[in-house]
């Protein structure tokens, strides 16, 4: 099953950690503090054990969130790598 993690952690060696975990376990970084991929229970479970270690009693956030394939297709993307026209100069 697709499981997403999604955290927000505060202290930049913590979050790298929680970075290469999701790594490890084969999750694809999807967005800055995103990772989405294939997980069973039992992977899932472990993940969520060492996350929960390397979270210790940091202050931090960490969902993960298993997606079925029939939500999963209704996703929806949206990108914009750069507006037309945009030069990111700013006129004052």
């Amino acid at each position: 099953m697709k499981t997403i993690v999604v955290y927000d952690i505060e202290n930049d060696r913590i979050r790298k950690r929680i970075f290469n975990a999701c790594k490890d376990y084969g999750l694809e970084h999807i967005q800055c503090s995103a990772f989405l991929g294939d997980l069973n229970h039992n992977r899932r479970g472990e993940l969520k054990q060492r996350l929960k270690r390397t979270l210790g009693n940091k202050k931090g956030k960490i969902f993960i969130c298993p997606i079925c394939d029939k939500d999963l297709r209704l996703l929806e993307e949206i990108v914009v790598y750069e507006p037309k026209g945009d030069t990111g100069e700013t006129t004052g």
